[in-house]
């Protein structure tokens, strides 16, 4: 099996459950309130962990006690620590998440402590874990230009690139070069495009958009509609998974995707097989409450 290399930040998640989202100005009485990992790296370092690949995970935390909380997690599972940095000038990150138990639906707010402190000379220092790994996954809660040079290192590499536009910001047109597989959800390719993309045919024009800009394989995620995938060679919609169990919580389907699709892609399947296990894998993931602890594993997917 290939090695994967996650970059990304980890933040303590808050995460404070009640019927609604308070709209602005509105104080409304929860129900819940969870503290556990979170960070859309680290979601996803889990994750893949969990599905058994193999995984290091280049970050940067705090000297402090959630610091601790990730460190332990990561060891627990397997994660290859060694490429995760300690700050005693910041604290580690966290994030404020918002759910609605009738829906699922979530508002979240990061702060990311340490992480957002992350330098080039970081990832210099980790070039050789990047360079042990053969598939590279990133998202954009790191400093972009740090996260532009990771992978463009990852490249030089021979790593196949994978980056998840979450959460959406602007994009330099040189580093589209750069991703083997984009993978964003419908608001986040409405962003980057700059226009609506609803029906079928938006979302094939809008991969094909992708396409030029010169993205290899294009990945919209279409939630409860399953995934739309396109590269030069072929294209096709991905069905959702159908669950037996009602969804709870969505905050972290995405990581889930991106997860499983490079644990797909690091044991060598066929992209359609790839694409059906990370809706699977996604789709679990929001029966359980929490970010990573709503991450299931190989043995938990294989029995569902």
């Amino acid at each position: 099996m290939k090695t994967i290399s996650v970059f990304g930040v980890f933040v303590a998640d808050l995460c404070f459950i009640s019927n609604a989202i308070p709209e602005k100005g509105q104080t409304i009485l929860g129900s819940q309130h969870i503290i556990g990992p979170g960070g859309k790296g680290s979601n996803q370092a889990i994750a893949a962990a969990k599905l058994n690949g193999s995984v290091n995970f280049i970050t940067k935390i705090g000297k402090d006690k959630n610091g601790e909380m990730a460190l332990t997690l990561y060891k627990e599972l397997g994660i290859d620590t060694a490429c995760i940095i300690q700050d005693e000038n910041h604290s580690t990150g966290v994030a404020g998440i918002m759910v609605n138990e009738k829906t699922g639906e979530n508002a979240i707010n990061i702060i990311p402590g340490a992480a957002g402190t992350i330098t080039h000379d970081d990832i210099e220092k980790n070039l050789n874990f990047i360079a042990k790994a053969e598939i590279f996954l990133t998202q954009l809660e790191t400093p972009y230009e740090v996260t532009s040079y990771a992978l463009k290192k990852a490249k030089e590499k021979g790593l196949a690139t994978i980056l998840n536009p979450a959460p959406a910001c602007k994009i330099k047109d040189n580093d589209f070069k750069l991703i083997d597989f984009f993978t964003p959800n419908e608001t986040e390719a409405e962003f980057y495009l700059n226009k609506k993309i609803e029906t079928e045919k938006d979302i094939k024009n809008a991969s094909e958009e992708f396409l030029k800009k010169g993205i290899k394989n294009i990945i919209i995620t279409l939630g409860e509609r399953g995934c739309y995938f396109a590269n030069k060679k072929e294209n096709f919609f991905v069905e959702a998974f159908e669950l037996k169990d009602p969804v709870l919580d969505t905050t972290g389907a995405g990581d889930a995707f991106n997860a499983a699709l490079a644990v797909g892609l690091s044991k060598d399947l066929q992209i359609k097989e790839v694409l059906t296990f990370a809706n699977q894998v996604a789709a679990i993931s929001t029966t359980k409450q929490g970010a990573a602890a709503s991450m299931p594993s190989l043995e938990y997917i294989k029995s569902y």
